[in-house]
């Protein structure tokens, strides 16, 4: 009979203390510290910006002076351009005159030839004036001694401006050509006499004529026209 093969407790103990230091060890487990969140600087505020200062009575003054001074300086120029001409002759669809029978050439379509000669902006007598205020459209037409080439057309206006809505040329053989046709946008001082005033190329045929169609219900005043000056060579 076989008998078991007993191992003593010893040799256990020692095969089991050498299998433990055969064993590889595992490493530490590494944690990666998280990135510390970056620093923001707040943005720099932008400096009050200080009011304008509100200009004196002084300045004030001195400021209307100078745009007078301006206006004058202005006015002579087209008093003086070589290239300019005043109209001969002027009808028009209807004149304030009608209305006063006894002022036969007060605001007559005659009064927008020759140079200017009205001197203030109360609807002066020396300007063409439109029977009625708000009648609607309204024409001036004007003839002038020397055809030319034009290449502008300036307009007195004495009273009631930004009523004209086209610029018509009129050839020698008495055809018409728009110009300029629109809403007159510019800004006028309603104290003042006011130039309405349009350039272009210079026209491939003669010009001697201007006929200026308004519509008077646009402003709420009446139309006066004093002058209308040609221009070209």
């Amino acid at each position: 009979m076989i008998k078991p093969l007993v191992v003593p407790a010893c040799v256990l103990l020692a095969s089991t203390l050498v299998l433990s230091a055969c064993k590889k060890p595992e490493p530490p487990s590494e944690t990666t510290p998280a990135a510390a969140p970056a620093a923001t600087t707040p943005p720099a505020s932008a400096p009050a910006e200080t009011p304008p200062a509100e200009p004196t009575a002084e300045q004030r003054e001195a400021a209307q002076k100078q745009a007078k001074i301006q206006r004058a300086l202005d006015n002579q120029k087209i008093l003086d351009d070589p290239q300019g001409q005043w109209a001969t002759g002027a009808t028009a669809s209807s004149t304030y005159a009608t209305a006063i029978p006894t002022s036969e050439q007060s605001w007559a379509a005659t009064q927008a030839t020759g140079a200017p000669d009205a001197e203030n902006t109360s609807g002066d007598k020396q300007g063409w004036s439109p029977e009625k205020a708000n009648a609607g459209i309204e024409w001036l037409d004007l003839t002038y001694d020397k055809p030319v080439s034009a290449s502008a057309v300036r307009v007195r206006q004495t009273y009631g401006p930004g009523a004209i809505i086209k610029v018509e040329l009129v050839d020698e053989a008495g055809a018409r050509h728009t110009v300029w046709e629109g809403a007159d946008n510019d800004a006028y001082d309603g104290g003042e006499i006011n130039w309405f005033q349009r350039s272009f190329d210079p026209t491939t045929y003669k010009a001697k004529g201007v006929r200026l169609t308004l519509a008077t219900n646009a402003i709420s005043n009446r139309v006066s026209i004093d002058a209308v000056q040609l221009v070209g060579q």
